[in-house]
């Protein structure tokens, strides 16, 4: 690593570099046949997808940055790429992909994240709630972008479990959700089943959302998981899937662009408003657009082995066959 002339370190994995200016992040790589090639992002939406691909762990499966750069989970390792997903660029050969130890480019990605983000701006933040992104290296907003995932091992509310949201816990009720009432429902479970009968006000917990597109576990049970979040503005990436994912849209609305997972040619444009459910197959690639901030509940299969079944055959990539 080295400091640069805009006060901002230079950051190299494997064949990939990195850099940054007042505007723009540059990814370099160096093609098989020797050529070199370079990619250019807002440095905005750079961080605000980098956030992402740190805070969830790579996800699953495939986290595009855009149509070009993007990272893909193996969940012991991770495979960096420029253009291998892109159908242009894949048979012009100027792609390239390599594959890192999980740990090796998560600490490399917390490095440039911390390093790259300036005091006053919350890469996890709606574009209205936070400051600026640009401009040379000021400081840092190392509180922000180290936010814990909040993650129920049951469900919220349950006793030893994730807590409700509060103002005293530094969770006000969002500038979007000021209407959502805030009561929980009574529960009246019999002595001795007072940790086993739980219910607890959903819309009132996502109301009070301090961050956009990161979804939360609410409830769990074996690996059925139940994700809900809130979204503003853009998802910073474009997510590739590698299983599907069940979309409720319990508020307002959100407009899906979607694409072939390999390629990026389009294959849908879907508008959810509220009511709407929609799946997402294991073989496409989808980005939301959401005009004002709503609520989205995401239902994931966790599955440590259902990728590994779904590459072999033996899980479907559809939600369900006619």
């Amino acid at each position: 690593m080295s400091t640069n002339q805009h006060g901002y370190q230079d950051f190299q994995l494997g064949s990939f570099t990195f850099r940054r200016d007042e505007y723009f992040a540059h990814i370099g790589w160096t093609t098989k046949s020797g050529k070199p090639m370079s990619h250019t992002m807002d440095a905005g939406n750079y961080l605000r997808a980098l956030m992402r691909d740190v805070a969830w762990g790579f996800f699953y499966g495939w986290v595009n940055f855009d149509n070009v750069i993007g990272t893909v989970n193996h969940y012991e390792s991770v495979d960096l790429y420029a253009g291998s997903y892109n159908g242009t660029m894949k048979e012009a050969g100027i792609d390239l992909l390599e594959n890192f130890p999980t740990a090796q480019i998560r600490a490399t990605f917390e490095q440039m994240l911390d390093d790259w983000t300036n005091e006053g701006f919350d890469p996890f933040a709606a574009p209205l709630e936070t400051g600026s992104p640009h401009g040379r290296k000021r400081g840092n907003n190392t509180a922000k972008i180290t936010r814990a995932r909040e993650l129920a091992k049951r469900c919220v509310g349950l006793k030893d479990d994730l807590p409700l949201r509060t103002d005293e816990r530094g969770a006000p009720v969002n500038r979007a959700f000021a209407d959502v009432p805030q009561d929980q429902p009574e529960l009246h479970p019999e002595p001795g089943f007072e940790n086993e009968v739980h219910a607890f006000n959903l819309f009132g917990f996502l109301s009070r959302s301090q961050v956009t597109w990161n979804p939360s576990f609410t409830s769990v049970v074996k690996y059925s998981f139940m994700c809900p979040t809130t979204e503003e503005h853009i998802l910073p990436i474009i997510h590739g899937n590698d299983r599907v994912e069940w979309f409720f849209q319990m508020t307002d609305e959100i407009h899906w662009d979607c694409g072939d997972k390999n390629t990026g040619k389009p294959l849908a444009r879907v508008i959810m408003k509220a009511g709407d459910m929609a799946a997402m197959p294991a073989y496409c690639r989808h980005q939301g657009y959401s005009p004002k901030r709503s609520m989205l509940l995401v239902w994931e299969n966790g599955s440590p082995t259902l990728v590994f079944e779904i590459q072999k055959g033996e899980s479907p990539e559809v939600p369900v066959k006619f």
